[in-house]
């Protein structure tokens, strides 16, 4: 009798580790699917980020709606024309707090030619009356012409 208890149990622990092993599989395989499928964040060799093409070059309050507007320019890539998605971001003071939430707001800056520099504004929130604002890049991504 005792032969067949532990032969019962090994019988169940195979079937657990079968599901364990069957339930990663549905939960890990459609992750590496789309990180595969997505290129892995992975630039082109020798592409440089787009961070580097764009700049903010004024931070202002504007006096009517007290909202903050950051004007954000785009300088073009030697590669081609194409389309900047900038991420603005907008806080009290230039220093990040660990763990601090800010405003952010995007902008999108079409038809960028090689070599040429475009402008556009962000339109942030309702900014407080005693502070100035600081604003600065967040993030930025570049996307060719077809």
């Amino acid at each position: 009798m005792a032969v067949s208890v532990s032969t019962s149990a090994l019988k169940w622990q195979g079937w657990l580790v079968g599901l364990v092993t069957l339930a990663g599989l549905l939960v890990f395989a459609p992750l590496g699917l789309y990180v595969w499928a997505s290129g892995g964040g992975q630039r082109a060799a020798g592409q440089r980020p787009a961070v580097e093409d764009v700049r903010v070059t004024g931070c202002r309050i504007d006096p009517a709606g007290r909202r903050v507007a950051a004007a954000v320019e785009a300088t073009g890539r030697a590669e081609g024309a194409g389309a900047y998605v900038v991420t603005v971001e907008f806080r009290d003071r230039a220093a990040a707090e660990p763990g601090g939430r800010t405003a952010q707001s995007l902008v999108k800056i079409p038809g960028v030619a090689p070599g040429a520099t475009e402008y556009a504004e962000a339109l942030g929130p309702v900014w407080p009356a005693a502070t100035t604002p600081w604003c600065g890049i967040a993030a930025a991504e570049f996307t060719a012409a077809r």
